[in-house]
């Protein structure tokens, strides 16, 4: 019902009665002396009292009145006529659920998706755990939360009679839509995954069964580490689920039940020695409408005590923004990064602010290790130090920047820290995937590294700082991480101790015909490939033309044009020794990478070398094919005569084959028999087709 007026508005419906009563009334917050005067003018001049309403404090109520709000429905779409199945509360908390009824014969219900969702929560079986018994679902759930804590200045107000009842609120709850049932099909869709899957979900990942267990007595509580408990989300969690809840009777708007229970919503007495937080003086009513600010108290939702909410977060500087959600989120692509910060935070600014507390794998951001171990601390699992915790995790990001997936036995065995630890470690940027270890949580982000080439390249070096200190810490080289390069099948045909002798014979000729060409190309103008055969076969020239290498060199070697070449005092020292000891250096350093190489390739390589190096800076003479060849073979490398077939489409720079052969370390010895494989020749048990080799028999005809 509802009566109105300029300056008092009043209505009211009952919602639920039995010792605790909703009631839905509100609008008129009131706390006045006796009367009310109730004032038709418009003007400030002329202000006749026209009526006068007394206000009675009914108290009958005052510990157990609550308004219910429905946020998610109208006003004119009540729940009155709705079958409510059953009522709980928890008093101290207070919290309310109502069950209520679906009408599942309305032409609005989807028969089909209610069977469906009550299959996906109770699942096939029957018993009486089933949330919904009739297999569909034909009921749903309100849950409340407290709108405001603080209900000291609202009330809910009955006007009858030219007298204005008003009772003071318990609490404010808003009931909205519980979705609990999806929690329980999802937890049901696990257990059936877990048991389709049966056992650890990769077979790497399986762990000894007898391991040693380290036994730890727990520490005395201090005071500081008990408040931190009793302030956690844990604590407040288990604290509100023990207190009971207390089982209610739901009365609906016509009930007898709630006409009688309405009555206690007007004062008992009329006596006014009875209302006399009514009867205040003129200044303590001006306070009671207008109090003083400080009085005003903001009351925080409770939460855990280490988290902050969105509004909170965009409260910090940006550094402290990032670096927060960073070491929750642990890993996170740019572009979502930039969509959690506040609208129109400068790109720039935050690209600042992550480098200090991420790096760059893969083109998305990990947090540092040293943000998630701080000095001073050590592991949960295994009082490991933060230090030592600091060096496996950064080894297990550099690793993820080398491939997509790692092994975990291999990353313990490298780092040896606990199983607990290393696990944490991969589960922070990694998820299991089935025979292929752990694999990178986020696909790679190209764009960013397309976007950003110098924030991506200044990270590079940042990683390639940080594996050297790995290398030292674990004693370990990249390459052997990186897959060996298998050799491809190229014939040759001269052995390998006939080209040595050849090559050692050659490189004691060339010192003094090197230094001749040097002076030659000084005086001259222009300069020329210097051709050199090998015995009896044709030429084979390299090329290493002017045009492929932007460094004002021809060939490797300055021009007569270059800056960096002094045609009247020389370049210091003698080029055909620099030169050599140079392309020797190249050598060792390419074959202890690559171990086996053709020509073509090597030749590749060595022009890359030549265009990488500063304008003018190049020490190397007209090189040769030949000149190559045997500087590879005066370097530990032999060459490897594979017996190519004679339909073979190689050319002959790619059926030239060169081995690492001699580097002192234990597998030299298996690297030779591997070699060895690769020169013999099958034609008595095998077959050549379409440039591979098989058994006689096994390719039909």
């Amino acid at each position: 019902m509802g009566t109105s007026s300029p300056h008092v508005s009043v209505w009211s419906r009952v919602n639920m009665c039995a010792g605790w009563i909703s009631e839905i009334c509100c609008s008129c917050f009131i706390s006045s002396p006796c009367s009310v005067h109730i004032n038709m003018a418009s003007g400030d001049d002329d202000d006749p009292i026209i009526e006068e309403i007394d206000v009675y404090l009914a108290k009958s109520l005052a510990d157990k009145l609550y308004l219910f709000q429905y946020p998610v429905r109208p006003s004119t779409m009540t729940y009155d006529d709705v079958n409510h199945l059953s009522a709980k509360i928890k008093p101290k908390q207070q919290r309310v659920e109502l069950e209520m009824a679906i009408d599942a014969m309305s032409p609005n219900y989807c028969r089909s998706k209610g069977e469906q969702i009550a299959l996906n929560v109770d699942g096939t079986t029957y018993d009486e755990t089933n949330t919904y018994s009739a297999k569909m679902m034909d009921k749903q759930t309100f849950c409340s939360i407290q709108a405001t804590t603080n209900t000291s200045r609202y009330a809910a107000a009955v006007f009858r009679k030219g007298e204005l009842h008003v009772t003071p609120l318990t609490g404010i709850l808003q009931m909205r839509p519980s979705f609990s049932y999806l929690d329980k099909a999802d937890t049901k869709t696990r257990e059936r995954e877990a048991a389709n899957e049966g056992g650890d979900s990769s077979q790497d990942e399986a762990e000894e069964d007898a391991k040693a267990i380290t036994v730890r007595f727990a520490r005395p509580e201090s005071e500081q580490a008990r408040q931190r408990r009793i302030q956690s989300y844990e604590f407040l969690q288990k604290k509100q689920a023990e207190e009971p809840w207390v089982h209610l009777h739901y009365h609906g708007v016509k009930d007898g039940r709630s006409e009688h229970e309405r009555q206690y919503m007007f004062c008992q007495s009329v006596d006014a020695s009875e209302n006399s937080e009514l009867v205040k003086t003129p200044k303590e009513y001006l306070a009671m409408l207008m109090p003083p600010l400080a009085e005003e108290k903001v009351v925080k939702p409770v939460g855990p005590s280490n988290v902050l909410s969105m509004a909170q977060l965009r409260t910090l500087p940006l550094g402290e923004q990032v670096k927060t959600l960073m070491k929750n989120v642990k890993v996170m692509p740019f572009a979502n990064l930039m969509g959690l910060l506040a609208s129109g935070t400068d790109s720039t600014a935050t690209l600042r602010c992550i480098q200090q507390v991420a790096l760059l794998v893969q083109g998305n951001w990990v947090v540092k290790s040293d943000v998630l171990y701080p000095k001073n601390t050590c592991s949960p699992h295994s009082g490991v130090p933060a230090e030592v915790l600091c060096r496996g995790r950064d080894f297990v990001m550099w690793r993820f920047t080398l491939e997509r997936s790692v092994m975990r036995k291999e990353i313990a065995s490298i780092i040896k820290l606990p199983p607990e630890d290393v696990k944490e470690f991969l589960e922070h940027v990694a998820v299991p995937r089935v025979n292929r270890g752990w694999e990178f949580l986020l696909p790679t982000d190209g764009d960013f590294i397309k976007k950003h080439p110098d924030v991506a390249h200044r990270q590079h070096m940042l990683w390639l700082g940080i594996q050297s200190k790995l290398e030292k810490v674990f004693n370990f080289s990249k390459e052997d991480f990186m897959p060996k390069n298998s050799p491809q099948p190229e014939p040759v045909h001269v052995s390998g101790e006939q080209r040595l002798k050849m090559a050692q014979e050659r490189a004691q000729g060339n010192q003094s015909s090197l230094q001749k060409d040097l002076n030659a190309r000084r005086a001259g103008s222009s300069v020329h490939v210097k051709q050199e055969p090998l015995s009896d076969r044709e030429d084979e020239p390299m090329d290493t033309s002017s045009s492929s290498i932007p460094n004002g060199s021809v060939n490797g070697y300055p021009s007569a044009t270059s800056p960096a070449l002094d045609h009247t005092n020389g370049n210091g020292g003698s080029p055909a020794n620099t030169a050599s000891l140079e392309l020797q250096d190249f050598v060792i350093k390419t074959f202890r990478k690559h171990f086996v190489l053709t020509l073509n390739e090597f030749k590749r390589l060595f022009n890359l070398h030549l265009a990488s190096m500063p304008v003018g800076r190049s020490v190397f003479p007209s090189i040769s094919d030949h000149m190559l060849q045997d500087a590879i073979l005066l370097c530990q490398c032999k060459q490897i005569m594979v017996p190519f077939p004679a339909q073979t489409t190689a050319a002959p720079d790619e059926q030239k084959v060169f081995g690492l052969w001699e580097t002192g370390e234990e597998f030299d010895k298996q690297r030779r028999l591997l070699y060895d494989l690769f020169t013999k020749s099958y034609k008595e048990c095998c077959i050549s087709h379409a440039g591979m080799w098989y058994l006689k028999g096994t390719i039909p005809s």
